[in-house]
């Protein structure tokens, strides 16, 4: 059983969390290509934002949603 806890440890530590141990290490050499990947991530994440209102706003200006206000019966 003990071995199952130290195959998961090797695999984080040595494969899976390897990238981040480099970009550590690239960071200690160089803040702005370091820093490159999360503004490359910013970027897609502020595109992927823009494309999903327009796609929004399509949908709102079909009307084809009821947007009739009712209340439940009971009130």
């Amino acid at each position: 059983m003990k071995d199952l806890f130290y195959a998961i440890q090797d695999f984080f530590v040595n494969v899976a969390l390897a990238p981040l141990d480099a970009l550590a290490t690239l960071e200690l050499d160089n803040w702005w290509a370091a820093n490159l990947f999360s503004w490359i991530f910013i970027l897609i994440a502020m595109v992927a934002f823009v494309y999903w209102m327009l796609q929004l706003k399509k949908h709102s200006d079909n009307n084809e949603e009821d947007k009739s206000v009712s209340s439940h019966s009971f009130l």
